[in-house]
């Protein structure tokens, strides 16, 4: 863990019949100085890593998800899980500080939506393409800026979030709640101003989440989504037909914004740069969202730049203009290669 952090890894890998390996600039490499795990090793280090509590659940669910952190050195995102008959390990770094957003490098129009009173903002993209770093910085400010209670619900917590301006309460699934739908549930309870729920991973806890925006808390959350019309398609689709007409108007009424990104490997090989799409909903995305037209979505986030609005195409054009992507990693990594070309070769 000292060596990956030290390179700068944003994961690590601990495998039977390898030696650990680690990603370096979106590529796995092996950690310096190591020797292939054998079975009893890694039972060693699960041993050593774990309590008798978390073996226990590890016996019973086959994977557990926990934190791990250790002070002036680092907080990992832990996950324990059996592969062949035997434990594996994957670990994410997590920096002690939440990173400023001025770092992330998302459009101004994303720091508006932490002014809303209530509503709903998804953050949403494939494993690892620094969702939960988007999220932070954006807890992060509000922190900073308002009187508010702030209640995170996370499995596990990744950042540790300090009392500023706001009380920040941060609930653990497992040690400090059952599930994202009891927690997210009881939270409603706690007198929160701001809710951030880790993942919607279901149909109850994104139906709690939509209700609790409904009632005039500001909701942030996740989704394993590319893009924003799928975002939407992928909320209504976890309900029942007989519910999705009042899914589309309950979205319709309360979604504030989506940003869909992907981590891209930068062009001198110094690590990830962000590249991202960004919806912010107008009366117009409002309408297609109730009318179930979420399709022609697309069409307004091509168009609205002039209302901040970014497409992932758009985005993707710009950085490799600005020499931070190469154009090959872009466009393999474009929704819509042909539009890319358009953009690289227009602009």
């Amino acid at each position: 863990m000292r060596k990956a952090v030290a390179a700068g890894a944003t994961d690590i890998h601990v495998c039977v019949g390898s030696c650990p390996v680690m990603r370096v600039n979106s590529k796995l490499v092996p950690v310096p100085d190591t020797q292939k795990i054998t079975p009893e090793m890694m039972k060693d280090i699960v041993g050593d890593y774990i309590d008798e509590k978390k073996l226990a659940l590890l016996e019973e669910k086959k994977a557990i998800d926990f934190a791990y952190s250790k002070s002036s050195f680092g907080r990992f995102r832990s996950n324990i899980y059996m592969q062949r008959g035997t434990y594996a390990i994957a670990i994410r770094t997590l920096p002690l500080q939440v990173p400023s957003f001025k770092t992330l490098g998302l459009p101004d129009i994303v720091r508006e939506f932490i002014t809303r009173r209530s509503g709903l903002v998804l953050v949403t993209g494939a494993t690892g393409s620094g969702k939960s770093t988007t999220l932070a910085s954006l807890i992060d400010m509000i922190n900073k800026k308002y009187d508010y209670h702030i209640l995170t619900i996370e499995d596990p917590v990744e950042y540790l979030h300090k009392h500023d301006k706001s009380l920040v309460t941060q609930r653990e699934i497992g040690e400090d709640a059952r599930c994202f739908a009891s927690a997210l549930r009881s939270a409603l309870r706690e007198d929160p101003d701001v809710i951030m729920v880790g993942e919607m991973r279901d149909a109850e806890t994104i139906a709690i989440a939509l209700s609790a925006a409904e009632t005039g808390h500001l909701v942030f959350s996740t989704l394993h989504t590319t893009g924003a019309v799928k975002t939407i398609d992928r909320i209504v689709d976890s309900f029942p037909s007989n519910q999705q007409n009042q899914i589309y108007n309950q979205l319709a009424t309360v979604l504030e914004g989506v940003i869909s990104q992907q981590l891209l490997p930068r062009s001198d090989k110094e690590g990830t740069v962000l590249a991202s799409e960004v919806l912010s909903a107008t009366a117009a995305v409002r309408n297609l969202i109730r009318e179930g037209k979420a399709y022609q979505i697309n069409n307004i986030i091509q168009t609205g730049s002039s209302r901040g609005m970014q497409s992932m195409e758009r985005n993707l054009a710009d950085l490799c203009r600005k020499g931070y992507v190469d154009p090959v990693d872009a466009r393999l990594r474009s929704p819509n290669p042909q539009l890319f070309d358009q953009y690289l070769t227009k602009e």
